[in-house]
């Protein structure tokens, strides 16, 4: 979270998974469209879609945990750090698109080159994988940041948001029944001033951003001390509160949390992460993050438990965000809301503009 063409490798883990293929039949994700600056109305109930609750079914926090123990082996052989730019991020990449491609996917690591945070030239990789079903058209975009700081192994941030996006990547698999196409992608540079995500908003055409539905940006999903926290809607202007259309994407997620069992998770601004180049596009988004260096209220504790009055996670950008700072219990209950959310929407042929 944020204060070019080379050789690849297959990276296979574990058994080959069951891909999810149900036929979808009539399933649509609410619609509700909110002005700029305003939260819509809560929409109306309707049956989750078939694939939504497969894939619920199918993803595994276990299956996730081994992902966060590869990057966590990765920084420990590369100078203890996934920071961009670095044999770490490398590394990263490779895991990452290896797995991908050992689910089926034609993973793709595009280049970039961008102006940092500080003004300097910084070049990266990101990693791209679009399912090969589904109108391409009409896309669903989900993202994670795949870059540690320098100080540590980044396995809670964002180490928690890539694991989940490959356990859903993993179980769905690159020909699902969907109606529309489902984009998963990892970016460079985020805590240098989401660079990577910027380069590659910034690189698409006018018409391909206008072919994603939506974006929903994963970072941080499982600090020790987390609470659930959903973005998207909530906020004065466009900046904190997403393009029209936000509205709708957050409260999905919201209410996909409380389907899994977290209590009155909270809608909150963006802050300012990989989402923000979407958002500047007019791309509706949302998003999902459990706290980091901020403090849980006597309420949140109360509500999700936990410590109040304690940081979500007390090693936020340090060298102790290893493996054993994992809250498996927070992990859980997002991988299994955004796996639903991502179904939801891949299902569904409204608009939620």
């Amino acid at each position: 979270m944020l204060t070019a063409g080379r050789e690849e490798h297959r990276v296979l883990i574990g058994p080959t998974r069951a891909r999810i293929t149900r036929a979808l039949v009539g399933f649509g994700i609410v619609v509700a469209v909110a002005a700029c600056g305003s939260a819509a109305t809560k929409p109306r109930a309707v049956p989750d879609a078939p694939l939504a609750q497969e894939l619920t079914t199918a993803v595994s926090t276990a299956a996730a945990m081994t992902h966060l123990q590869a990057l966590q082996k990765i920084a420990d052989e590369n100078g203890g750090n996934r920071a961009a730019g670095t044999r770490g991020y490398e590394a990263s990449v490779e895991y990452v698109a290896g797995v991908l491609r050992g689910a089926g996917f034609e993973a793709t690591t595009p280049g970039y080159t961008a102006e940092n945070e500080d003004g300097a030239s910084a070049t990266g990789r990101n990693v791209v994988a679009q399912t090969r079903t589904g109108d391409p058209g009409r896309t669903v975009v989900i993202g994670a940041h795949l870059d540690s700081v320098p100080e540590g192994p980044g396995i809670v941030d964002n180490g928690s948001g890539v694991a989940t996006l490959l356990e859903i990547a993993t179980r769905l698999g690159a020909d699902p029944a969907v109606e529309n196409s489902v984009r998963f992608a990892f970016f460079g540079g985020e805590e240098d001033g989401a660079v990577g995500s910027t380069a590659y908003v910034e690189g698409l055409s006018s018409g391909d951003r206008k072919k994603i539905k939506l974006y929903l940006n994963v970072d941080m999903v499982a600090s020790p001390n987390g609470g659930y926290l959903v973005q998207g809607g909530v906020g004065d202007d466009e900046e904190a509160t997403g393009p029209a259309g936000s509205a709708t994407v957050g409260r999905a997620l919201a209410d996909q949390l409380t389907k899994v069992g977290a209590t009155a998770p909270e809608i909150i601004e963006f802050v300012g992460d990989d989402e923000s180049a979407f958002v500047e596009a007019g791309i509706p988004a949302g998003g999902a993050e459990n706290g980091d260096a901020k403090r849980k209220t006597a309420q949140q504790a109360q509500s999700w438990g936990g410590e109040a009055g304690q940081k979500y996670d007390r090693c936020y950008h340090q060298a102790c965000d290893r493996i054993d700072n994992v809250n498996q219990e927070v992990l859980g209950h997002y991988l299994k809301a955004i796996a639903r959310t991502l179904a939801n929407f891949a299902a569904s042929t409204d608009d939620v503009r």
